[in-house]
C-alpha cells in the first residue's frame, strides 16, 4: 500500500514524460524571437535566440544599435548561453528518470524545480533587455533625449521608426507546452490523492 502511495499514476505519468521529451527537444530549435520591422527593411530583421547562441541578423542588428549608442550583441558576453542547456537538459532528463522510476517524489521535486527555472529565467530574460535597451553609450551618432530602447518582454514595441515583436519561437512553445503538461499532471495527481484513486 505505501509502495502504491509513492507512485505517479498513469495518466501524470505520461504527461510527465512528454514534458520532459518536449524539454530535450528545446535544446535543438531556437527559444524566442524578436522581430523588427521599418520602412527601410520591409522583409523586417529577425533575431533568435536559443539555449546556448544567437542566431538570424545579429550583425545588421549590431550595426544598427552602434547608431542609437546599444551595446552589440555577443555570445560570449551571457553567462547564459553556457549554463541553459545543461539546465534544460537536466530537467528533462529529471522528468524522464521521474517517468521510468515511477517516482513521485522525483516528480515532485521536478515540479519545483521547473516553477522556480521558469520564473528565474522569464525575470533573468527581463533584467537582460532592460539593460540593454537603458545603458546606452552617451556618445552614439544618434542621440534622442529620454528615449530608451528596451524590446518588449512579449508583444509589441515601437522603438524610434522600428517596430519590435518579442514572441517565442518553436522551442519556446515547447516550453509552455511542457509547464502545460507538467501543471495538467501535477493537477491530476493531486486529484487521485485527494479522491484516494
Amino acid at each position: 500500500m505505501n509502495a502504491t502511495k509513492n507512485k505517479i499514476k498513469t495518466l501524470p505519468r505520461v504527461l510527465l514524460g512528454i514534458a520532459g521529451l518536449l524539454l530535450l527537444i528545446v535544446l535543438f530549435y531556437p527559444i524566442w524571437q524578436i522581430q523588427l520591422t521599418a520602412p527601410q527593411y520591409p522583409e523586417g530583421l529577425e533575431l533568435y535566440i536559443h539555449a546556448n547562441k544567437l542566431t538570424g541578423d545579429v550583425q545588421i542588428i549590431n550595426g544598427l544599435n552602434h547608431y542609437i549608442g546599444m551595446r552589440e550583441l555577443h555570445e560570449n558576453d551571457f553567462v547564459e548561453f553556457t549554463v541553459l542547456p545543461y539546465i534544460i537538459g537536466a530537467l528533462g532528463i529529471l522528468a524522464i528518470i521521474a517517468t521510468v522510476l515511477n517516482s513521485k517524489k522525483l516528480f515532485l521535486i521536478w515540479i519545483v524545480v521547473f516553477l522556480i527555472f521558469g520564473i528565474g529565467a522569464v525575470i533573468d530574460f527581463y533584467l537582460w533587455l532592460h539593460d540593454y535597451g537603458h545603458n546606452l553609450d552617451p556618445k552614439a551618432p544618434i542621440q534622442v533625449p529620454g528615449m530608451t530602447y528596451q524590446p518588449p518582454l512579449l508583444g509589441f514595441k515601437q522603438l524610434l521608426n522600428f517596430g519590435a515583436y518579442s514572441i517565442p519561437a518553436i522551442g519556446g512553445w515547447l516550453m509552455i507546452v511542457s509547464a502545460a503538461l507538467a501543471a495538467l499532471a501535477f493537477t491530476i495527481q493531486m486529484k487521485f490523492k485527494k479522491n484516494k484513486i
